[in-house]
């Protein structure tokens, strides 16, 4: 049976999002149908009575606010702004990110603030669960009127124009229309500004990224728990009555989740000789605790964020008035995106370090985990690989939410860059994947050289699962094909959506 999200007025989780983003088909609640047409009456009797130009309804846009238009061309202001808006440069976006962008816009429109017609929205609806997903390139977004550019390259697809995918093909909109027995829409007074001003490019990059931020914080958990023991290490720093003294959430409950998923092991509780472990080991619930806490900073912006109304004007029913505001603007995405990014930077720094001390040959370990170093270099250039990545991420994470350069004749003079901030974060996630996967495949490598049969159930069946796709590595051998099945594995196994 295919699977189906309704949309409704309730208030939806990056979770929920995610799940609708899954699910096979659409479909307007009868509330939100309601809302949209009280929304476009509103609208449409506003229109009748105004005396004054009401912006981006009957008059130009950005620097052309003062400019009025006739009522006889207000659709055809609609599609110019959409056409002239599309001007998205760079590789194409993934087709998820564009379909999510996609689902995120019909949300949005959906509270009824927007005033755009059911037409519309049953046009959105019928096109994205015909599986139509537009090509939307990565630059071009100010990430302040809204993500103009991408949203523009969305809108020509509602009326048969531009391009979309075709499974990883590119084609004119208008053959799969043909396809699928669709027709263009005809735009009304204010539809094509709705559908352009909006924050749905940066969300929708920010619920992927930070879906997949917590699912690999989970990752480098275990990557912790795992290298810990693979070197000996000491669970005391772990102890939850330590973390506690400082009050800090994140890292009382990442301390917690390292005593869970070694609970039970025989290795760990083994008396050592060693007094103190390195920073990368025993800081675990400091460094992970603090990602942890950011990002559940920004998931709260987040889930505020695709909540929202953040097209312009926005209709107040209440107020009885349009309003032309700012509600687009992403600076609340770009400073907490770039604070993310940083978080999820760090979960890589600390793992590399902890892969560099797996290879160092101590405690008991052979250099570079493997027989006969010398003849065999072993992991050595892993390490390299990781590192080289760990840097990049560092680059990555100059912040976009400081930069600003004018638009629209100055009209526009303070934007956000939170587009940049987005798709930055998202080649940091994609890059702490690797960086993970590249200490998981460390990790277990080194265990191999103890008794991995002495560690703890969880551990213990996520050795078994992983062992069945990537062997112990006995001599040299190709790693690339090593590091490509590891980061395979941990797609799965960690339920990853990138």
């Amino acid at each position: 049976m295919a699977s189906k999200f309704i949309i409704s007025q309730d208030f939806l989780t990056i979770d929920d999002i995610i799940q609708g983003l899954k699910a096979d088909m659409v479909e307007l609640s009868p509330e939100s149908r309601n809302d949209i047409a009280k929304g476009r009456d509103f609208l449409e009797k506003k229109l009748e009575e105004a005396e004054d130009p009401i912006y981006g309804i009957n008059t130009g846009f950005g620097s052309l606010c003062n400019t009025e238009i006739n009522k006889s061309m207000l659709s055809e202001l609609q599609f110019n702004l959409v056409r002239s808006h599309a001007c998205g440069v760079g590789e194409p976006i993934s087709m998820e990110v564009s379909k999510l962008i996609f689902l995120l816009k019909i949300i949005g429109l959906s509270k009824g603030n927007s005033g755009v017609s059911t037409e519309l929205i049953d046009q959105m609806i019928a096109v994205y669960n015909a599986g139509i997903v537009p090509v939307i390139y990565e630059y071009g977004s100010l990430g302040a009127s809204g993500d103009l550019a991408p949203l523009a390259h969305l809108g020509l697809v509602l009326f048969g124009e531009g391009e979309a995918w075709d499974g990883t093909q590119k084609v004119p909109t208008k053959k799969l229309y043909q396809k699928h027995g669709l027709s263009p829409i005809e735009l009304k007074a204010k539809e094509g500004i709705s559908i352009l001003n909006g924050t749905q490019f940066m969300s929708a990059f920010g619920c992927i990224c930070l879906y997949n931020a917590f699912q690999l914080l989970n990752l480098a958990n275990h990557n912790a728990a795992i290298s810990l023991e693979a070197f000996s290490g000491n669970l005391n720093p772990f102890i939850t009555e330590l973390h506690e003294l400082r009050k800090h959430p994140g890292q009382v409950a990442i301390a917690e989740v390292i005593q869970s998923l070694l609970k039970g092991s025989k290795s760990i509780i083994k008396k050592k000789p060693y007094v103190q472990d390195p920073y990368s080991f025993r800081c675990v619930p400091q460094v992970h605790g603090a990602s942890l806490y950011a990002l559940n900073h920004v998931k709260t912006i987040l889930e505020n964020e695709i909540n929202a109304v953040t097209d312009n004007p926005t209709l107040l029913f209440k107020e009885d008035k349009i309003v032309s505001g700012g509600n687009f603007h992403g600076q609340p995405l770009a400073i907490a995106f770039d604070y993310a990014a940083i978080a999820c930077a760090e979960l890589g720094s600390i793992s590399e370090r902890r892969v560099y001390k797996l290879i160092s040959g101590e405690r008991n370990l052979p250099p570079f985990l493997v027989d006969e170093p010398g003849i065999n270099s072993g992991f050595m250039i892993p390490q390299y690989a990781a590192a080289s990545i760990v840097s990049r991420n560092k680059q990555l994470c100059t912040p976009s939410s400081v930069d600003t350069i004018d638009s629209s004749n100055g009209q526009e003079d303070h934007v956000s860059m939170g587009a940049n901030a987005a798709t930055k974060w998202f080649s940091v996630v994609k890059n702490l994947h690797r960086i993970l996967s590249i200490e998981l495949l460390t990790a277990f490598q080194a265990l191999d050289f103890h008794q991995p049969e002495d560690t703890s159930d969880v551990l213990k069946s996520l050795y078994t699962r992983f062992r069945e796709q990537v062997l112990f590595m006995k001599k040299d051998d190709i790693l690339h094909n090593y590091m490509q099945k590891s980061e395979s594995f941990t797609v799965d196994a960690f339920d990853l959506y990138l």
